[in-house]
């Protein structure tokens, strides 16, 4: 398949421009998409356009990732009801590094001829002077031009105050002027004939042929891809706790793991072929597999793996299988000691979390005291309950069952501070010594 055929399969394809496809088909072309650093970290929403550029380079073409510098001052209006808070350079500039490193983990910055490139557009901005900019840049498209985008009708239409709604801004109605000039000069001076997008970028990205079509009488192209939603229709791309990043500091990988594991049946095969390099043919067997036994989540496994090794690493898919096996009843003592802190917290964040007194649980002298008295009642009320589920082998600390009620508690704490204690098959309470 071409480009735009994997694309059209993958349900990645919204609108592109005529001539887009024979484009790509005459030789290497160099296209870009624009991420603007309003956080230190892209999120699974972003994943799909940054899937765009590896499906682009992987058809022999050369990827361009702008990092909005300049941009990411302003605030994008496409898709929202309200004014952004602008962010401080230095605040800018550490997101815009912290971006970059993750897209270098998805693109081949190898040095061949379709070797991908990162570029910043504060480094043609910061020479324009506002007056430069309306006089070189402004003059070339006109107000009623501008007006007809679709991110502008709606902030300008919506009531202020419905649903959070805001006006426009002066400063976010000159977005597209911004974004348009961005095309232009990659244009100019890297060759660009293409910008992709989501499809709410479409009204900004053609902004940018238009004003190349106007300056330089030449020809550009725009392909977007569709916004992945859940098939309630609500946004994609956050979990019940937020937005799920690619940052394993601001999404644990188990966390992220569970995201992709717990997508509902009628959403993962699109995900797969979205957010994923597995081959038709590949997916195809999948779905026939899951078909078969849909309680197995064949299809929610393989999207899990993938796109966990993918963003992060095969240890941490390994890790993240690991630890979600243990609210399952699997792993022993040694899988919680090698548990990260944040991973063994992600995997016990809704069960009861109960503080003693480190050297309390020292100068405990049984299971029975400890399981009752020490831990306020909040596993067993009564030493007469604990010691009877400590006979019938229903108690367990660290994944090692308590056999007698007498017996010495283990002064080996998971991360120094940790105690996982298991009641029965289902009831599990995290105990942190301080």
């Amino acid at each position: 398949m071409n480009l735009i055929e994997e694309l059209r399969w993958r349900g990645m394809l919204q609108d592109f421009m005529p001539g887009t496809e024979e484009l790509l088909a005459s030789g290497m072309t160099t296209g870009y998409i624009g991420f603007d650093p309003t956080a230190s970290s892209l999120h699974i929403g972003n994943l799909a356009t940054i899937m765009l550029l590896v499906h682009l380079q992987r058809a022999g073409h050369k990827p361009v990732a702008l990092v909005g510098g300049a941009t990411g001052m302003i605030g994008d209006p496409s898709g929202k009801s309200a004014e952004r808070n602008l962010l401080s350079e230095d605040v800018l500039r550490d997101n815009q590094n912290g971006i970059k490193k993750q897209l270098e983990k998805f693109l081949h910055f190898d040095g061949a001829a379709n070797s991908a490139e990162i570029v910043n557009n504060y480094d043609w901005f910061k020479e324009f002077s506002f007056l430069g900019f309306l006089r070189d840049v402004g003059k070339h498209l006109t107000v009623n031009y501008m007006m007809k985008k679709e991110s502008v009708q709606k902030r300008i239409t919506a009531q202020e105050g419905e649903n959070g709604a805001e006006g426009l801004s002066f400063t976010e109605f000159s977005y597209q002027l911004l974004q348009g000039y961005d095309f232009y000069h990659l244009y100019k001076h890297k060759n660009v004939r293409l910008q992709m997008g989501g499809s709410d970028q479409w009204g900004n990205i053609t902004t940018g042929t238009e004003f190349i079509r106007r300056i330089e009488g030449g020809k550009a192209y725009a392909l977007t891809t569709p916004l992945v939603t859940k098939a309630d229709g609500s946004k994609f791309g956050k979990s019940e706790s937020g937005n799920v990043w690619l940052d394993p500091g601001m999404t644990s990988p188990y966390k992220f793991y569970q995201f992709w594991l717990n997508v509902a049946d009628e959403e993962a095969e699109k995900l797969l072929k979205r957010f994923t390099l597995l081959t038709q043919e590949e997916i195809t067997a999948l779905v026939e597999e899951h078909a078969q036994a849909p309680h197995l989540r064949v299809l929610q496994k393989a999207l899990a793996k993938e796109v966990t090794t993918t963003v992060h690493s095969a240890a941490d898919y390994e890790s993240a299988l690991e630890a979600s096996q243990i609210l399952f009843g699997k792993g022993d003592l040694e899988t919680l000691r090698n548990l990260p802190e944040a991973t063994l917290l992600a995997v016990f964040e809704g069960v009861p979390q109960i503080q003693v007194g480190k050297d309390a649980l020292a100068s405990c002298s049984n299971a029975v005291d400890f399981l009752s008295e020490l831990t306020q009642s909040q596993i067993f009320e009564s030493k007469g309950e604990a010691k009877k589920m400590i006979q019938n082998g229903g108690v367990s600390i660290n994944r090692e069952k308590v056999v007698k009620p007498d017996e010495t508690i283990t002064s080996d704490l998971l991360q120094g501070k940790y105690l996982v204690i298991q009641k029965g098959k289902k009831n599990y309470y995290l105990v942190e010594a301080v």
